[in-house]
């Protein structure tokens, strides 16, 4: 081939390149608009005048795909006020527990109790709306950290936004920038540093002022300093409210009312940090095994 069937070759190779992208974004796109949305269910009729926070597992079993359950049989009870810690190895089913505490799937066996209720009978908005959550990597949007901030409540004033902020210690370091609360984070909070991302979750968590509150351990990837900024946040959000803990620091763990040792889907221990140091079991060996070095420092 000469240069210009070099070329014409080239353009055949990056159209087909096209083609089999533009494929598979419409079958992507097809499989989205089948989807039914979550609300659009009739059995969701119970809409909690005012939720307590109480969530109960009873004999919880649950599979992604069918015949392949990764959770077996779990039962617990967390009550408001309390904090309940979810510890294992990766595999061992934290995030799914917490993905069904969050109603993003629903038990394939056993149910989910919410103040008593049927979390498959209960309104999606209603429920989600008392819900907090703050992850390790917590999303932010290209706006100001005001609007971050009152993502979880536009309807908030002023007041409520700047009490939000202390409380999470917000305000600590947006003194330091010219535009104050006005100042653009940019895509994903990449003007921030990580520390400073956090408290802005925390702070959006604490203006929602939910009753259900769940944390994807969020000083795991800290500096000291950082982390007892956000440990004081932390603190005051989950006052009085019912927190799931997906735990990594053992300063974390041993504050819980209860730890769940989950391994294999199951729940293979339970108890506070000093019952289950005594019993010398899976806890036992995970806590000296992975916290020891933390512990002498």
């Amino acid at each position: 081939l000469g240069p210009e069937g070099g070329e014409a070759g080239g353009e055949i190779v990056a159209v087909g390149t096209q083609l089999t992208e533009a494929l598979a974004g419409l079958e992507r796109t097809r499989e989205l608009l089948g989807e039914r949305p979550e609300d659009d269910d009739p059995q969701r009729t119970i809409v909690p005048a005012d939720l307590r926070g109480e969530i109960a597992f009873d004999r919880v079993s649950f599979a992604y795909e069918p015949g392949k359950p990764v959770l077996h049989g779990i039962s617990f009870t967390s009550r408001p006020g309390t904090v309940t810690a979810l510890v294992g190895p990766s595999g061992g089913g934290k995030s799914t527990v917490i993905g069904l505490v969050a109603a993003f799937h629903a038990p394939t066996q056993g149910r989910i109790l919410a103040d008593g209720h049927d979390l498959t009978h209960v309104d999606l908005a209603a429920y989600r709306g008392r819900l907090g959550v703050v992850l390790q990597d917590n999303f932010l949007f290209d706006g100001t950290i005001r609007d971050n901030v009152a993502f979880s409540r536009p309807d908030a004033d002023d007041d409520e936004i700047l009490e939000a902020c202390r409380l999470a210690r917000v305000d600590e370091f947006v003194d330091r920038f010219a535009d104050g609360y006005q100042t653009v984070v940019g895509e994903r909070g990449v003007k921030l540093s990580g520390g400073q991302r956090q408290r802005v979750a925390i702070a959006r968590a604490i203006l929602a002022d939910p009753r259900i509150l769940i944390l994807d351990e969020a000083t795991s990837s800290l500096d000291s300093e950082s982390e007892a900024y956000i440990q004081q946040g932390l603190a005051h959000l989950m006052a009085g409210r019912t927190t799931f803990v997906i735990a990594h620091r053992l300063s974390t763990i041993r504050r819980a009312d209860q730890i769940l040792v989950l391994e294999d889907g199951r729940i293979v221990e339970r108890g506070t940090h000093q019952d289950l140091f005594d019993t010398r079991g899976r806890y036992y060996e995970m806590y000296t095994g992975k916290y020891g070095v933390e512990t002498n420092l």
